[in-house]
């Protein structure tokens, strides 16, 4: 497997979500999740399993201002746990009222690689633009309504679900990732219906359009399935790749704000 890329396609998937736009203070928290929500994924590599991965969200202080915490670990698990281990933990404190990030943390443990960063993001001390400071890059001037992939991922789906996307429409994305500016491009592909264990689920389809490279042979090597309800909950992911492939599925689910409508039978 090639280095981290099943912790960091998730986080390709994670980043697909938000639109650069004014910036406004929005006055309220968001509906569609929040403290106690938890999810938890299985990671097959080639229909091995791999790892897991848990994302977690709750309630936190940041300089003494109330913040909601959020938490994305990744890790291997059997025989992928012996070839290339890895425990990898990215985290956020969000501001609630405007869902901006205010801090990030990537900490990288990869076989032998290691890597540990932390990221401010000011986004008030310039009219035109944010700022974000790195412990290892420094200042750097961003785009106004910079997200980190994960506060980007949780304003897509308080934003966007129930949004009337049209066939293959394209979202532009712009987030600060691995101390870059990372824009992405994600394409709608209509309506799907996925299983997840023993459940049929209604889904709405995404495909990040993929960098062909040293990872991706074709630009639509990465889908992912969202819930077709109102928590917009990603279910499943697949990802192609030049040495294998992998899929992410939901496994379990704790804390959400409202019913999984969008699970329609059991086998």
């Amino acid at each position: 497997m090639k280095r981290s890329m099943m912790v960091r396609s998730i986080l390709f998937f994670l980043i697909l979500v938000s639109w650069v736009g004014e910036l406004s203070v929005r006055g309220e928290e968001p509906v569609r999740y929040g403290p106690g929500e938890k999810l938890h994924y299985n990671i097959n590599f080639s229909f091995v399993p791999a790892g897991d991965a848990y994302l977690l969200v709750k309630r936190d202080t940041l300089h003494g201002k109330e913040v909601w915490h959020i938490k994305l670990l990744g890790r291997t698990s059997g025989l992928a746990d012996v070839i290339y281990k890895v425990r990898d933990r990215y985290e956020c404190y969000m501001d609630p009222l405007t869902q901006f990030p205010l801090k990030a943390i990537r900490d990288i443990h990869e076989g032998n690689y290691k890597k540990y960063n932390e990221v401010t993001f000011d986004h008030y001390a310039r009219d035109d633009s944010s700022i974000v400071y790195s412990k290892a890059r420094g200042k750097v001037v961003v785009p106004k309504n910079i997200y980190d992939v994960l506060t980007g991922f949780y304003y897509f789906r308080e934003h966007y679900a129930g949004y009337a996307f049209g066939k293959r429409e394209t979202v532009l994305i712009q987030t600060y990732f691995t101390d870059e500016l990372w824009p992405l491009k994600i394409r709608y592909l209509g309506k799907d219906i996925v299983k997840i264990g023993k459940k049929k689920v209604r889904c709405l389809k995404f495909g990040p359009v993929t960098e062909v490279g040293r990872a991706f042979k074709k630009e639509n090597d990465m889908s992912m399935w969202l819930t077709d309800d109102e928590n917009f909950l990603p279910v499943k992911i697949r990802v192609n790749l030049k040495v294998g492939s992998f899929r992410i599925d939901l496994a379990d689910y704790e804390g959400l704000r409202y019913p999984v409508s969008a699970f329609i039978s059991k086998e």
